[in-house]
């Protein structure tokens, strides 16, 4: 059999050592992550993504805040399903210890009830008329969210906005704090490669575009 040449040995090895550091740090990371987020074994949050938390708005692990968890959604069948999967699991997760979890709104954005209205707590918003979403047509979620807004009396201070396809598998707390909304970031989201549209709702004075969150509008954790 013929030998391996050393180059090829010594890149096999880089390489080999390059994978084993990154998931050795994905595997770090998430485990500091997600003490922050469950672990009750000490009073406090132990690390925040993305934009550290001061120290003094973090909050006892025994001082709740619940949330109220608000999703959008169609009268389609494929989102029909998805929303009895999540309310079921949130009934689950709702009063176990560590949960932090509220009142529950399906907020659905099709202008007429449909055949979940008692099962799942449900409010009736109208559609976005027909041709302001320019093609964009999950415009209908933020619209729908405003409408909930207007009309809704909402006891919790503080709201989750979801999406049908989240699944609670575990209680969940409030990591947000009066002006520190939790969010979840998202890899493919880049402001920094879309400046020209960030730049008309976050102006040069206020920094520069990397400081902003890749963060969607949900899952996002917020005071109302």
């Amino acid at each position: 059999m013929a030998r391996a040449s050393p180059l090829l040995l010594v890149l096999l090895a880089c390489g080999f050592c390059f994978a084993t550091y990154n998931l050795l740090t994905m595997i770090m990371h998430n485990r500091v992550v997600g003490r922050g987020a469950g672990d009750e074994s000490d009073g406090l949050l132990v690390s925040d993504p993305i934009i550290e938390m001061p120290d003094n708005v973090k909050k006892p692990r025994n001082a709740k805040l619940p949330f109220h968890i608000a999703l959008t959604a169609t009268d389609a069948p494929y989102s029909k399903w998805q929303c009895r999967i999540m309310y079921y699991w949130y009934k689950q997760q709702k009063d176990l210890p560590g949960s932090e979890m509220g009142g529950f709104t399906r907020i659905l954005h099709s202008g007429s009830p449909d055949n979940l209205m008692d099962e799942i707590p449900t409010m009736v918003v109208d559609p976005l008329p027909a041709g302001l979403d320019r093609g964009y047509i999950v415009l209908n979620r933020p619209w729908a969210f405003v409408q909930w807004l207007e009309k809704a009396t909402i006891e919790e201070e503080y709201i989750l906005m979801a999406e049908p396809d989240h699944i609670f598998v575990r209680p969940v707390p409030n990591l947000a704090h009066t002006g520190y909304p939790a969010a979840f970031p998202f890899f493919y989201i880049k402001p920094d490669q879309n400046e020209k549209i960030v730049r008309k709702f976050y102006p040069e004075e206020m920094g520069p575009v990397t400081n902003i969150d890749p963060i969607g509008n949900s899952p996002v954790i917020i005071k109302k």
